[in-house]
């Protein structure tokens, strides 16, 4: 944990309120980040970035420095993005309507908006757990020991499942 990071959880932890709005402002275009490419929705992304500080609030106190703050956020933001998915059908909606507008562009040319909308279709089509390693190790760049930790599972699992999905990506994007 960060130096700065540990005084403004120990002054939240104090009931110093300013203190965890600063924690938000430190990490919450990266929680952000990572729910958007979970979710591919920018409204469900803001409700699990919300719900990610909400939760770790309340969670403060089981904090246990062990791992930096970052990456316990992580952890929180990713566990709250694979229940929403059990839960949700929004993501086939969504994939649909991406799916519908690829097929309406007759040209071959395909813009640089067109390829990351494609790319995160694809992603989308990744089952959770291999999709929460891609985005965690190739979009936020932790390496896999971090990862593991986010997810709660081994680094072995993190590389397996790093290198399933990439598999399906390519295929997927072909």
């Amino acid at each position: 944990m960060t130096d700065a990071d540990h005084d403004l959880v120990l002054r939240s932890r104090n009931g110093d309120v300013t203190a965890f709005e600063s924690l938000v402002r430190n990490h919450q275009q990266m929680i952000h980040a990572l729910t958007f490419r979970m979710t591919g929705s920018t409204a469900d992304a803001e409700d699990l970035a919300q719900e990610t500080f909400i939760r770790a609030f309340e969670q403060l106190g089981k904090f246990n420095g062990g791992a930096k703050f970052s990456t316990w956020l992580y952890s929180i933001a990713v566990h709250a993005c694979l229940n929403w998915r059990r839960n949700q059908a929004r993501r086939f909606q969504a994939h649909e309507k991406c799916a519908e507008e690829m097929r309406a562009q007759s040209n071959g040319e395909i813009s640089e908006n067109k390829l990351a909308q494609r790319a995160q279709v694809a992603l989308m089509k990744l089952p959770a757990k291999q999709r929460a390693a891609i985005v965690l190790t190739i979009y936020d760049g932790l390496n896999h020991a971090e990862a593991a930790k986010v997810l709660k599972c081994s680094e072995t699992t993190i590389s397996w499942r790093v290198f399933a999905a990439k598999r399906k990506l390519k295929q997927l994007l072909r």
